[in-house]
C-alpha cells in the first residue's frame, strides 16, 4: 500500500441533480457535472458560464460614490488640478495603476501615479507621502487597490486640503476613512458583486470616467485579477474570460514586450499569467520599487518597452535564485531543529520582499503552517510572512496571541507581522500548543478536491477540449482534477536527475500518459501487476502533429497489499522504505533489521502479541511454510519486501532419485560394512556423486534406521522394519525447502504475487475499501 501526500476529498453532488443541465447545450455527461459542482444547475445558468458576456456586466454606477468621484475628477481635469494614483506594488496594484493613469490621460488630466517602496514605506497609504504629494501641488490624490484601511492618512489629507478618493477591494475594517469618497464593492449595497479585484474596481472607475467601456484595458485587468487570486466568477469570470482574449492580442507595447520576454506564445491562458506573467510583474516590487512595473505598462515606445521587460527579466531571476537560496538555508536550519508543529525561521538579511514565497514553498513541502521573518537587528524587530495549511486558521490563532506582535494582519492562510526579536520563542511555543490543541495528524495532510473518477475510455482528446470551455480557471473555479484507477505499464524516472514519473495505461482503445514532475522517487514504491489511484489534470499533448490525451499527475495512492522483489540482490538501498509514519518489522538476518532500526524476530519466535505491522521485510527464507504463514497472520502486513539471496541452492543440486537410494543400498548388502572415511569417497566417485549427495543418502538410511554408525563404519540393521523413503524427516525437509526455494527464489514475480495473495486474501487487506486519506 502506498498512502497518497493529501487528502482526496471527492466532490459529491446529488444523484437526482445530474440531468438538470438541458441536452441543448450539448453537453456530456462529464461536463453536466462539473457544472453541477459549481452551482449551475439551469440551462440558462450553464450558457452563461460557458459564453461569458459583456451584458451581464453590472452597472458601475452602481457603486456607491462613483458618480460623487466621477463628478470630482472631472472637475479637476477641467481646473488643471494634479491628480496623483495611489497603487500598489503587486500586479493587481500595478495594472489598476495603468488602467486608470491611462484613463485619466485620454480625458486630458493633469496626473501622475505613485507606487510607495514596499521597503521603506511598507503597503498602502502613508503620511510622508501624502505630505510630499502636496508638496508637489496634488490636490485629488486616488488610491487603486488600497486605501481601505487609511484611517490616519485621510485625516492627514483633510489637515492639507486634499481630496481623497479610496478606490479598494480588501476587507473592510471597523471605521472607514473620512475622505470625499470611497469606491469599494462591499461598501455598496446595491452592488450585486463583492469580489473584484483592485484592477477591477478601477476599471469600473474608469468606466464611470471615460463614459464608455473601455475594451482597451481589458488585457490589464485580465492579468491583475488573475494574479490576485480572487474568485473567477460572475464578474471575474467576464473580465478574465474576455480579457485574456485581448492580451492574446493586445496593443500595449509593453505587454507586447512582456509576453515576449516570458515566452508567452499563441492563446495566452489563465496560466501564462498566473505562473509567468503575473510573476514578473510582482518580482519588481519584491526586490526595488515597482515603478518600472507601472512604466513599462504605460510605456509607447517599444525600445523603451524592450529594456524595461527585459530588465524585469533579470529581476524575476533574480527573484527565484533568491528565494531558493533563502529555502535551501531555511531548510538546512530546519534540519538542524527539533521538529515543530509550526515552522519558524528567521535569519538577518533575508529579503523580506520573497518571504512569503519562502513559506508557501515550505508549507507545500512540509505540510506544516511556516513563518518566514528577516532579522533587524539594529531595530530589535522580525518582519516577514506566513502561510498556513487548509485546517489551521492562521489569523484567528494570532490575533489570539496579538500581544506578541508590534503589528500583524492578514486572513486565515496568509499573513505579515513585525513582533521584538526576543518574542520568537514565545510566538514559537504558543502556536505549537495552539495547533496541538486543535489538529489530529491527519489534519496536517494537504486537501485535494477531486472532480470525478473516470474510465480510461472517457479520456478523450474531445473530452479535454470540452473541459477547456470551463476556463478560465481560478478561485471558485478550480481546474478540475480527475481520478483514474488502472494498473500501469512501463512505469519510468525520467528527466535528467531522475526526478519525474511517467506511467502509461492502456486498454484495448485507449493509451494515455501520466506525467508527475518532482515525484521520481515513487518509481521505487511501485511494484508490477497493481492498481494504482492516481489523481490529476487531463491536458493533450502535441508532438509532431500528434495529439494525444495525458494526465499530469497530482497525487498517487495504492490501496492493495504490495509485494517488493529484491530478490538475489546484495545492495539494494532499504531505508526509504522505512519511515516514522509507519511500523516496520524483519525476519531473518537481525544484522539487516539492525542497520534499518526496525524490530527483529525469528520464524520460531511469537509474533501473535506484534500488532499490524505496516511493511514486514523477510531477510530469509522458512524451513517450513506454516512459519511464515503464522507471521502473516499474526503482523497482517501491507507491504511485503522480499530481500534474501541464495549462495547454496537445494532446490538447484540434483535430488538422489529412486534408484540412487538403491543402488547406494545394494552397495551396504554387498560390502557388509563400509568405513565412511576411506570407502564412502571411492563410492561417491564412481558414481560420479559429490559428498553432500552421499551423505544425505546415509542420513535417511540412518533416520529409516536401515543403517547403524559404530566407529565410523556403516552396517546393515539385519531385520529393518519396511519404510517409506518419505518417512524421513530428512528426506521431507529437503523436499519441502527445494520446493521453498522454488517458489520464493526460482519462480517469477507473477507466480510469487499469486502464492502470496492465498495468504493476503485470507487476511482481507486487498478488500478494504481505499480511504486516500479521508
Amino acid at each position: 500500500m502506498l498512502q497518497s501526500k493529501a487528502k482526496w476529498n471527492f466532490v459529491g453532488i446529488e444523484e437526482t441533480e445530474v440531468n438538470l443541465v438541458a441536452d441543448s447545450l450539448q453537453l456530456s455527461p462529464v461536463i453536466q457535472k462539473l457544472l453541477l459542482q459549481r452551482g449551475i444547475t439551469t440551462e440558462q445558468a450553464a450558457a452563461k458560464f460557458l459564453q461569458p458576456d459583456f451584458a451581464d456586466l453590472h452597472n458601475p454606477h452602481h457603486l456607491q460614490s462613483i458618480d460623487k468621484a466621477t463628478k470630482r475628477v472631472h472637475q479637476a481635469i477641467k481646473q488643471d488640478e494634479k491628480i496623483l494614483v495611489f497603487g500598489d506594488y503587486d500586479a493587481d496594484g500595478v495594472t489598476a495603476t495603468a488602467v486608470l493613469v491611462k484613463a485619466l490621460l485620454e480625458l486630458g488630466a493633469y496626473c501622475d501615479y505613485y507606487i510607495p517602496n514596499r521597503f521603506t514605506e511598507g503597503y498602502g497609504p502613508n503620511e510622508a507621502a501624502f505630505r510630499h504629494a502636496y508638496e508637489q501641488g496634488y490636490q485629488l490624490i486616488i488610491t487603486v487597490d488600497n486605501g481601505i484601511a487609511a484611517i490616519e492618512e485621510a485625516e492627514v489629507a483633510k489637515e492639507l486640503g486634499m481630496d481623497l478618493i479610496i478606490t479598494d477591494h480588501h476587507e473592510i475594517q471597523d471605521r472607514l476613512p473620512d475622505c470625499y469618497a470611497i469606491i469599494h464593492p462591499k461598501c455598496s449595497p446595491n452592488y450585486p458583486f463583492h469580489e473584484l479585484a483592485g484592477v477591477g474596481v478601477a476599471f469600473k472607475f474608469a468606466q464611470s470616467l471615460l463614459g464608455y467601456f473601455p475594451h482597451q484595458f481589458l488585457d490589464y485587468v485580465a492579468i491583475g485579477t488573475i494574479a490576485d487570486l480572487v474568485p473567477l466568477i460572475d464578474e471575474n469570470r467576464i473580465l478574465a474570460y474576455h480579457g485574456l482574449r485581448a492580451l492574446t492580442h493586445t496593443k500595449h507595447i509593453g505587454l507586447k514586450a512582456l509576453k515576449q520576454v516570458s515566452k508567452v506564445e499563441g492563446t495566452v491562458t489563465e496560466e501564462d499569467v498566473g505562473f509567468l506573467i503575473g510573476p514578473r510583474l510582482n518580482a519588481v516590487g519584491r526586490l526595488q520599487s515597482a515603478d518600472m512595473a507601472v512604466d513599462l505598462l504605460l510605456t509607447e515606445e517599444p525600445d523603451d518597452a524592450r529594456e524595461i521587460a527585459h530588465t524585469i527579466e533579470a529581476l524575476n531571476e533574480e527573484r527565484q535564485l533568491l528565494v531558493q537560496q533563502i529555502v535551501t538555508e531555511a531548510e538546512q536550519m530546519l534540519a538542524e531543529q527539533e521538529d515543530q508543529d509550526v515552522i519558524i525561521v528567521a535569519k538577518e538579511g533575508w529579503n523580506e520582499g520573497v518571504l512569503g514565497i519562502v513559506a508557501s514553498k515550505l508549507v507545500r513541502k512540509m505540510d506544516r503552517p511556516a513563518i518566514v521573518l528577516t532579522l533587524k537587528a539594529e531595530e530589535g524587530i522580525a518582519k516577514g510572512s506566513a502561510r498556513s495549511i487548509s485546517a489551521f486558521d492562521l489569523f484567528q490563532n494570532c490575533i489570539q496571541i496579538r500581544h506578541l506582535f508590534n503589528t500583524f494582519g492578514g486572513h486565515s492562510q496568509a499573513a505579515g507581522m513585525t513582533l521584538p526579536i526576543e518574542q520568537i520563542g514565545s510566538l514559537q511555543q504558543a502556536l505549537n500548543k495552539q495547533i496541538s490543541e486543535q489538529l489530529q495528524p491527519d489534519d496536517f495532510k494537504q486537501e485535494i478536491q477531486i472532480s470525478q473518477t473516470l474510465s480510461l475510455s472517457e479520456i478523450t482528446t474531445e473530452l479535454i477540449e470540452d473541459i477547456q470551455r470551463l476556463a478560465p480557471f481560478g478561485m471558485h473555479n478550480p481546474k478540475p482534477l480527475f481520478h483514474i484507477q488502472e494498473t500501469p505499464r512501463q512505469p519510468k524516472q525520467i528527466g535528467s536527475m531522475k526526478n519525474h514519473l511517467k506511467l502509461q495505461f492502456k486498454n484495448e482503445k485507449t493509451m494515455l500518459d501520466g506525467i508527475g514532475f518532482g515525484i521520481g522517487e515513487l518509481f521505487h514504491y511501485l511494484t508490477p501487476q497493481t492498481t494504482v489511484n492516481v489523481v490529476g489534470e487531463l491536458s493533450i499533448n502535441e508532438w509532431n502533429g500528434h495529439r494525444k490525451p495525458q494526465i499530469m499527475i497530482e497525487d498517487i495512492c495504492i490501496a492493495d497489499w504490495q509485494l517488493f522483489d529484491h530478490r538475489g540482490k546484495k545492495a539494494v538501498d532499504l531505508a526509504m522504505f522505512v519511515n516514522a509514519n509507519s511500523t516496520c518489522a524483519a525476519v531473518g538476518d537481525k544484522l539487516q533489521a539492525q542497520l534499518l532500526g526496525i524490530p527483529h524476530r525469528t520464524y520460531e519466535d511469537d509474533w501473535s502479541n506484534l500488532k499490524q505491522v505496516d511493511t514486514l521485510f523477510i531477510f530469509s527464507m522458512p524451513e517450513k511454510w506454516s512459519d511464515l504463514e503464522e507471521i502473516l497472520i499474526d503482523t497482517k502486513p501491507k507491504n511485503i519486501h522480499l530481500c534474501y539471496y541464495i549462495e547454496d541452492s537445494t532446490y538447484l543440486r540434483a535430488f538422489p532419485s529412486r534408484d540412487d537410494f538403491k543402488w547406494m543400498y545394494s552397495k551396504l548388502l554387498f560390502h557388509k560394512s563400509i568405513h565412511i572415511d576411506r570407502k564412502l569417497p571411492v563410492l561417491a566417485q564412481s558414481r560420479g556423486w559429490n559428498k553432500d549427495k552421499l551423505l544425505f543418502i546415509i542420513h535417511v538410511f540412518y533416520e529409516l534406521q536401515f543403517i547403524h554408525i559404530e566407529d565410523r563404519i556403516i552396517k546393515l540393521n539385519p531385520n529393518p522394519a519396511k519404510r517409506n523413503l518419505q518417512d524421513s524427516e530428512t528426506y521431507q525437509k529437503r523436499l519441502q525447502q527445494a520446493e521453498i526455494e522454488r517458489i520464493m527464489y526460482y519462480s517469477t514475480y507473477e507466480e510469487l504475487k499469486n502464492y502470496f495473495a492465498k495468504y493476503m486474501d485470507h487476511l482481507g487487506s486487498p478488500k478494504e475499501e481505499p480511504s486516500y486519506g479521508l
